[in-house]
């Protein structure tokens, strides 16, 4: 006597998959360390906004036509 198999439809299939992701979300931000507030503030501080460097100023003056 063979056993029945499941066949899992694809709404179901997209359903455990969307749930899947947001359990690995939640366990990604759970293990998370803790950071202090003024080193968090200093990083967003320093990482805003357009930095034109040596790197980029090479590539406007190469794109130029």
């Amino acid at each position: 006597m063979e056993k029945p198999t499941r066949r899992l439809s694809r709404r179901n299939f997209i359903r455990s998959l969307g749930a899947g992701g947001a359990a690995a979300a939640a366990a990604l931000v759970a293990n998370r360390p803790g950071k202090d507030s003024t080193t968090e503030n200093a990083a967003a501080r320093n990482s805003r906004g357009y930095r034109e460097s040596a790197h980029v100023r090479n590539y406007y003056r190469t794109a130029k036509v």
